[in-house]
């Protein structure tokens, strides 16, 4: 989401860091970029003058202009501002006594009906709530069978639909069901429109003052820029907003959205959606987005992904076969499911600091998701032999591989010496060779042509 202004906010920082002191009229130079990235990602213009006038007396003082590395100060006070801006630290769901009703709102078409499933099935799933669900929306078609079908697919309890029923009475059935069923939380989807207006607003408020939410949470698109904030303002001002779930989070927004709204409604971002499955929720940790924005990247992020991904069966018995020195083609494709279910190759390397510097040679190596799926359709085309023992491939059978995969032999040769790396790096691991000379690099892992990094772009130990 924040690329554009990662790579404008990541040139200014360099011309920074080359330089061994800085002046006022360097400090105000780059502020001056700053703020014009800033406005060109879709940061709302009073919040572009609070954020510099935040930066700008931190950066011009004493300890930065004679500092030994006055560049990284200034990073630092951008990214210090950045989390103020954002918020200091997650803001948790406050869930209170059971049922504790959840009010999403929002306007049509922003994800509002799929965004309440997923977060029922957050809360069930990881928090180990009871969740009922309840749809208020009677006038999009089809609204409360869609919130049906996702619970179903969530194994999330919902509401049974009974017809000609208004909101406030639905809430009302919702609050009781929930009560006499011993759920701990009430997630009530209201209707979206296609704009404010004030039959919405007056909908919304009279089921507000009827359940009395715990949380009342803005469901916002982020790829609407700068109407999402003014959405965020005019929600905030009738039924006083407690939480945002900016939605889309994974697509190519410009990010000022997610700036903006935190400072515009005292409302702190609380989730991102950040992809279509049910389970592309995440908590939104403004340190880490910041880092993120700024290219350090969030390798926090990344373990906890991969803690609740990790198959702990799997694993142990692919080390019991690494302490013998073997690893397989089969071993290879769990390992490619794996980087599937962390998000892909995008998915991962954006969470690792300094990417976004190579990012555009990574791409023009062919480093992408795409070879994911093509490496693991060539592990598929192979037999159970060939797959148990991948020194038996010779050329026919290669040509054979390639086009029950539907690529080029080029591709097979490149995935076999792929596993020839690694199955070098798991021997050497089984041995107990210290350190990991001998590693292959990321782009001969992956079939790519790995790109010449930049001096500085893996952090020092």
């Amino acid at each position: 989401m924040f690329d554009s202004l990662q790579k404008r906010l990541g040139a200014t920082f360099d011309r920074l860091r080359g330089r061994g002191a800085l002046s006022e009229s360097d400090v105000d130079e780059a502020l001056r970029e700053i703020r014009s990235a800033l406005l060109e990602a879709d940061v709302a213009l009073p919040v572009v003058k609070d954020f510099i006038d935040k930066v700008r007396p931190r950066a011009i003082g004493e300890n930065v202009i004679r500092s030994v590395t006055p560049g990284q100060q200034v990073v630092k006070i951008v990214h210090d501002a950045l989390i103020e801006t954002l918020g200091s630290e997650n803001a948790a769901l406050d869930l209170g006594s059971a049922p504790a009703p959840i009010l999403m709102v929002g306007l049509q078409g922003s994800g509002k009906t799929t965004t309440s499933a997923k977060l029922a099935a957050l809360l069930q799933n990881k928090e180990k709530r009871r969740v009922l669900m309840a749809s208020l929306d009677v006038t999009r078609p089809a609204a409360m069978e869609q919130l049906k079908i996702l619970g179903e697919q969530a194994g999330v309890a919902t509401l049974p639909i009974l017809p000609n029923q208004m909101p406030v009475d639905i809430a009302k059935r919702a609050m009781a069901s929930a009560r006499v069923g011993g759920y701990d939380v009430l997630i009530l989807d209201t209707a979206g429109r296609q704009h404010i207006d004030e039959q919405l607003m007056l909908e919304v408020a009279n089921v507000r003052d009827t359940v009395k939410p715990h949380e009342t949470l803005l469901v916002a698109d982020s790829l609407t820029g700068q109407d999402a904030v003014n959405i965020a303002k005019s929600f905030n001002d009738r039924v006083k907003l407690s939480g945002i779930i900016l939605t889309r989070a994974d697509g190519d927004a410009r990010g000022g959205a997610a700036l903006s709204m935190r400072a515009v409604t005292g409302a702190p971002i609380k989730f991102l959606g950040v992809g279509e499955k049910l389970d592309a929720l995440e908590p939104f940790h403004p340190a880490r987005v910041a880092a993120r924005i700024l290219d350090m990247g969030d390798v926090v992020s990344l373990v906890e992904k991969a803690a609740e991904t990790f198959d702990q069966e799997k694993a142990e018995k692919i080390a019991a076969k690494m302490k013998k020195g073997e690893f397989d083609m089969d071993d290879l494709a769990e390992q490619l499911r794996q980087m599937k279910k962390l998000g892909g190759m995008s998915g991962v390397l954006a969470m690792l600091p300094g990417v976004g510097k190579v990012k555009d040679q990574l791409a023009a190596a062919g480093m992408d998701d795409k070879i994911l799926g093509r490496q693991e359709a060539i592990i598929q085309s192979m037999t159970k032999q060939e797959r148990s023992k991948p020194d038996v491939i010779n050329g026919s059978r290669r040509k054979r591989i390639a086009a029950g995969s539907g690529v080029e032999v080029s591709e097979v040769n490149k995935l076999l010496k792929m596993h020839r790396q690694m199955a070098d790096v798991m021997k050497k691991m089984g041995k107990g060779a210290r350190g990991l000379q001998g590693m292959p690099n990321l782009g001969g892992m992956f079939g790519g042509g790995m790109p010449k990094l930049p001096p500085g772009f893996m952090p020092k130990r």
